[in-house]
């Protein structure tokens, strides 16, 4: 039998159909009553063994956003599929965002259930080639890796070139998923301590009653569970460089020891009678404002002006959408390989992608064109290969904009963007695409209700050559409701086509 299904759902009801879905299907089923119970099993010992979750999001306690956070700080790459009953686009984009791979709104037919399920199976199998691939590339990074041509990345790529001629303290700032630890890896690889060791530590994702054990080790016996001596990340890095990602989590006190450890060169293990001696390049991380967190109390003043000798302010990805283009064909040439098809990107979906904000940012971009190579029909990717992406794109009538360029590939051949071709029920160019809605108007504020359900309205009659009553029906109203407010807009309801806005 196929490797199991985990099926997180309070309901009894819910949790044997969908184990009957998923046994019919030909997988095995593993069920949870509810968030906590599905974390268990995800540190127990068939972790490794679950291809899939199902997840329903409205659980008490833990419910299904809370479960997703603590998967993503864990580290566990289950993909998984949330289901709710309360299905919308704010909750969608929420769990998308929060590392979900699919969205089904209850009750979920058969036939859906199984291609979500298909679809993450298959990039499952797929992600974790590409992840031992990457693994076994290794090599050095250097600042000539990098894919940008953004002016603002340039100016980071030139304060990581000064900074890795000296050994001062580095403090990069920037959101999630914008590339911290690559700037980091790519000044390690051009300092005369390349080839040294280079250790992570995520602060924000360990224990706290264990940070300082797993930073500065502790001796056999030193505490309860400590059956093993531990040497720590500082004396692990010793000779190279330490990158502490997410600093600002750390608690106060060990911030204390911290500060010594950057100011003596030393660290003193938990439990230990002398302390030890080491030599490191310390490189700091952290998407939050550290300054403010000094105000608020929450982190040290004299270790922050200690960090930020050399601060690195790493954009996002909305700020220098100019790099999209040379990630996206990036990103391919890296996957594509494997599945032997993918070539390229059309103008209309590389455009619709260039819209969009990336709250991940870089991460996020990869992981979405990752998904989409593996799933493509094709061999380019269209706007059909990113629905969440289409779904969350709001406040934008048009995203396919002037023709996108060419953009040379890793080994200098030119890929191929076939110009799109507009769907028969898409408007020409001299009006708005049928089926998106402008949310703000020319000066970026949000539109009045009222203009965005006018809007909505003229769409669906168009929508449906006029048919009132399905009209009504797909609009969620009734006939009488509607007809009133076509009477309001100055629509003419017999003719089923607006005749004069009332100014």
């Amino acid at each position: 039998m196929a490797r199991p299904i985990l099926i997180v759902d309070d309901d009894p009801v819910q949790r044997r159909l969908l184990d009957a879905a998923v046994t019919r299907f030909g997988f095995e089923a593993i069920a949870a009553d509810g968030g906590e119970a599905a974390l268990k099993l995800l540190e127990g010992p068939r972790a490794g063994e679950i291809a899939v979750m199902i997840l329903d999001l409205v659980m008490p306690k833990v419910d299904g956003l809370a479960v997703l956070k603590r998967m993503r700080e864990a580290g566990i790459d289950v993909p998984v599929i949330v289901q709710t009953a309360t299905g919308g686009i704010d909750t969608a984009v929420s769990a998308m965002r929060a590392g979900a791979f699919d969205f089904v709104v209850k009750p979920v037919s058969p036939d859906r259930l199984q291609t979500a399920i298909s679809n993450a199976m298959k990039v499952e199998a797929f992600e974790g080639e590409a992840r031992r691939a990457r693994k076994s590339r290794g090599g050095v990074l250097t600042f000539k890796d990098m894919i940008t041509g953004s002016q603002s990345m340039e100016r980071v790529l030139g304060l990581g070139k000064k900074a890795a001629a000296s050994n001062i303290p580095i403090l990069i700032e920037g959101e999630s998923g914008v590339g911290k630890e690559l700037v980091a890896r790519a000044i390690q690889g051009s300092s005369d301590r390349r080839g040294k060791p280079f250790v992570t530590v995520n602060c924000g994702a360990i224990p706290e009653n264990l940070v300082e054990s797993i930073l500065f080790g502790h001796e056999k016996g030193s505490f309860t569970g400590a059956t093993e001596k531990h040497t720590g990340k500082f004396v692990e890095a010793n000779g190279g460089t330490l990158f502490l990602d997410e600093i600002g989590d750390l608690p106060l006190d060990v911030q204390v020891k911290l500060l010594r450890a950057v100011q003596e060169g030393e660290v003193d293990p938990v439990g230990a009678r002398s302390t030890i001696k080491v030599d490191i390049r310390l490189i700091s991380a952290t998407h939050r404002d550290l300054l403010q967190r000094v105000k608020d109390g929450l982190f040290r003043e004299d270790l922050f002006y200690r960090l930020n000798v050399f601060p690195i302010h790493v954009p996002p990805l909305r700020d220098r959408r100019e790099d999209i283009a040379r990630l996206v064909q990036h990103f391919i040439a890296r996957v594509a390989p494997a599945e032997g098809r993918v070539a390229g990107i059309t103008a209309e979906a590389l455009n619709l992608l260039k819209a969009y904000d990336w709250p991940g940012n870089i991460r996020q971009l990869e992981n979405a064109i990752f998904r989409a190579v593996v799933l493509a029909e094709g061999d380019v990717l269209t706007v059909e290969e990113f629905p969440q992406i289409r779904a969350q794109v709001e406040g934008i009538s048009e995203f396919r904009g002037e023709p996108a360029g060419a953009v040379p590939s890793s080994d200098g051949a030119v890929p191929h963007f076939p110009s799109p071709v507009a769907p028969s029920n898409v408007a020409s160019d001299h009006g708005p695409h049928f089926g998106i809605l402008k949310a703000l108007d020319d000066r970026g504020n949000v539109r009045p209700l009222a203009d965005v359900e006018t809007e909505m309205i003229q769409l669906a009659i168009d929508h449906y050559d006029g048919q009132m009553s399905e009209v009504a029906r797909r609009l969620g109203i009734g006939r009488s409701t509607l007809y009133r407010k076509l009477k309001e807009m100055g629509i003419d309801p017999e003719a089923g086509r607006p005749e004069r806005l009332v100014s």
